[in-house]
């Protein structure tokens, strides 16, 4: 609600002041021109900011933070003694109506609409998959946009013209008659210069995607992307009817997103229990099945015949936020590798499934996401073995005066040279391909290691840690440490039971 106040006098700030860094944080801090304006508006960006901390650190509104009888309704309906994060109805509310609202200057404000589904302790949940659908039937029933962002909640913005762009690639104007959607590369700000967590992971973001890009598309990584609303309903050639007519992608939404009974039906579509007995999560919508809702479903809707394109401008689309503490790093890796495991062993394998569906190229490029932490177990090996082999004074390397040591030497040599030079060449350097190795080291010595070890014991039925969310929260010691490229080594666990 703070938010919707404060954009009817940002976005015209911006527009009058071709301002690209749409995020006024990052804009503030950046070398911005101090005009009475400009500290007008960061004046007020301050007081929305402190408002909204102020609030969460109590844990209640107080009567000062409430402007107007309408905001008193909202905040006493939703924020009442038995609501909690796991236990609390469906909270729909129409913040901001293009066809009501204005700006400052008199322009239309953008739709905007918060939307929390119905949560429930007696039901289960599908984390960042279920809210997303949840989403996905909330956005169908209000308006029904054919074209769909993902973005990840500490992400923003950093080029107005990204949508302009797309429009470019949908619908059907890439040379891809079944292009389904379009994935931006995952970048970040804030990062030290030696990226010591390694982070920006360049092979995932960048090189892998250029490489798909030539086949059937790159992957779905979870944000910066923009969909195309018929892809969630089956293949190109193959509809899946959802239980509405409502849902359907072909439905024109003739009535006001604020009406009564537009309301009412977003209510239910958001309810904890609506996907019961439906084809949600398995045939329609985001894909539920691994803890990486993002990679499998992008690799079923390509399974289903839809393609995607790679978009990477000079400018990034986005930014976002890395975690800045090794435990952090170390646990969404282990989850990663869980949620891979859980696809690659699956009936949906790449390396069968996927191969049928995709040709073999493409199935081997998801499979060589899938089976990401099976490396665990080489370099678990190799990291033990020549130490221990040195201690029996048993040879296990060619002598320098053998043949097959100039072999060796070689292929050694040349493996690193030519991994160095493919991470310098997607805009990387090389101190931060160093850390790259460090830390490749070091998850497969932990992440992979302990995420293969969740992945065997689910399968044996043994309830484990499930979801866990990386946490991104920019503590100031922390970040002080992170900012000057020490390792933060605190961590306590890599978490395997409840």
């Amino acid at each position: 609600m703070e938010a919707a106040k404060f954009g009817k006098k940002w976005l015209p700030f911006c527009r009058e002041n071709n301002v690209t860094e749409r995020c006024p944080d990052a804009y503030f801090g950046s070398n911005y021109d101090q005009t009475v304006k400009t500290r007008e508006i960061k004046m007020m960006y301050e007081n929305m900011k402190m408002k909204v901390e102020n609030v969460v650190e109590r844990g209640k509104i107080n009567d000062e933070y409430i402007s107007s009888e309408e905001d008193r309704q909202v905040l006493s309906q939703y924020w009442a003694e038995d609501f909690s994060r796991q236990n609390h109805p469906s909270v729909i509310k129409v913040l901001l109506n293009s066809n009501n609202d204005v700006d400052s200057s008199g322009g239309a404000m953008p739709n905007l609409i918060y939307v929390s589904r119905q949560k429930s302790n007696t039901t289960q949940h599908h984390f960042k998959a279920g809210a997303l659908n949840a989403l996905l039937r909330v956005s169908a029933i209000m308006t029904n946009s054919p074209l769909i962002l993902t973005l990840d909640c500490d992400m923003y913005s950093n080029d107005p013209l990204t949508a302009q762009r797309v429009l470019c690639y949908l619908p059907d104007k890439s040379g891809r008659p079944n292009c389904g959607y379009v994935q931006f590369p995952q970048r970040y700000h804030g990062l030290n210069k030696a990226d010591v967590y390694a982070c920006e992971h360049k092979r995932l973001f960048l090189a892998n995607p250029i490489g798909m890009d030539g086949l059937n598309g790159p992957s779905y990584v979870g944000t910066g992307c923009f969909f195309r609303r018929r892809v969630f309903f089956g293949g190109p050639s193959l509809y899946s009817q959802p239980e509405t007519a409502e849902l359907s992608p072909d439905h024109i939404v003739d009535k006001p997103i604020n009406s009564k009974e537009i309301l009412s039906l977003a209510h239910h579509v958001a309810g904890c229990n609506y996907e019961n007995q439906s084809n949600w999560g398995s045939k329609i919508g985001f894909r539920y099945g691994s803890l990486v809702e993002d990679y499998y479903t992008g690799y079923r809707l390509q399974c289903e015949g839809w393609q995607s394109v790679f978009c990477h401008p000079s400018r990034p689309a986005f930014l976002g936020d890395v975690p800045i503490s090794l435990s952090d790093v170390l646990n969404q890796n282990k989850r990663w590798s869980v949620g891979l495991l859980e696809v690659g062993f699956s009936k949906y394998s790449p390396s069968t499934f996927g191969i049928r569906a995709m040709g073999i190229l493409m199935g081997q490029a998801y499979a060589h996401y899938a089976f990401w932490a099976i490396w665990s177990f080489p370099i678990t090996i190799y990291a033990f073995l020549p130490s221990l082999a040195l201690l029996q004074g048993l040879p296990i390397f060619p002598k320098v005066h053998e043949p097959t040591f100039l072999l060796y030497t070689f292929l050694f040599i040349g493996a690193y040279v030519q991994d160095c030079l493919d991470f310098i060449l997607t805009q990387g350097t090389f101190l931060r391909w160093w850390s790259d190795q460090r830390m490749w080291l070091m998850r497969s010595l932990s992440s992979f290691v302990f995420g293969s070890i969740e992945y065997a014991i689910k399968c044996l039925g043994v309830p484990t840690h499930g979801f866990n969310v990386t946490s991104k929260v920019m503590d100031d010691e922390l970040s002080k440490r992170y900012d000057q490229g020490v390792l933060n080594l605190e961590f306590h666990h890599l978490c395997l039971f409840h």
